[in-house]
């Protein structure tokens, strides 16, 4: 049985999800970009905007994902891509990810409960 759910909790879980896909998109472009001439590594935050939209109650409209350029040094070619910083951050993103979706499952799976096992 499929539910659609819109609440504070189901909304920062959504969010968070959204931001670390996009994440995870940015680090995959960066380390496929390793050996690119003059490119500029990105980086996206999307925390400091879902602390924000948390505190004013706001999640609906509230939380925005930014990329921004990385300060990484550059490199001879003009590439700023730091590999070993990449797959970490790439590493770090996909297990906050498999946290955030059991987050999600768990979620469901309680509220299921909570109706009564449907």
């Amino acid at each position: 049985m499929s539910f659609a759910i819109s609440d504070a909790v189901s909304h920062v879980l959504d969010s968070a999800l959204d931001g670390i896909s996009m994440r995870q998109n940015v680090i995959a472009d960066n380390i496929a970009n390793v050996d690119t001439p003059d490119f500029r590594a990105s980086s996206v935050d999307f925390e400091d905007s879902l602390r924000s939209a948390i505190a004013t109650g706001d999640l609906e409209s509230g939380v925005s994902p930014t990329e921004t350029l990385t300060d990484t040094p550059v490199g001879a070619n003009g590439n700023n891509v730091d590999l070993r910083k990449e797959t970490l951050a790439a590493m770090q993103s996909q297990f906050q990810y498999q946290m955030m979706t059991r987050a999600v499952t768990d979620r469901h799976s309680l509220l299921r409960s909570a109706m009564g096992g449907q």
